[in-house]
């Protein structure tokens, strides 16, 4: 299935494809603030459909994870960074995505504060 995407103002649209079956709730420093809920996907099925200068990108720790956000309205739609054996991966925050229904969603809670 074919999603589409955008940050709140709409300077940032995209598209990704796949089955979205279950999210990861992350309570690691950023993820906790932002309340994002995430899907992971192979980057290659994330397209942005907006210029890449409307995205602005944030990074810290380890900078393992690409944090995307609306240059605009500050909104995160995703993150781009790669699996455990490096297979570059993309991760969605589903609350960007039209017409899905959250609370149908299985949610899995991550314990990024231990990594």
């Amino acid at each position: 299935m074919i999603y589409k995407g955008s940050c709140h103002c709409g300077a940032v649209t995209f598209e990704v494809e796949g089955e979205l079956q279950q999210v990861a709730d992350c309570n690691c420093s950023i993820c906790s603030r932002k309340g994002a809920l995430l899907w992971f996907v192979p980057r290659d099925k994330l397209r942005l459909l907006t210029p890449e200068e409307a995205l602005s990108t944030y990074k810290f720790g380890k900078e393992r994870i690409s944090h995307r956000f609306c240059s605009r309205c500050g909104i995160h739609p995703f993150g781009e960074g790669s699996d455990p054996s490096g297979k570059p991966m993309a991760a969605i925050n589903v609350r960007c995505l039209e017409g899905v229904d959250l609370a149908g969603l299985p949610v899995r809670y991550f314990d990024g504060k231990a990594l």
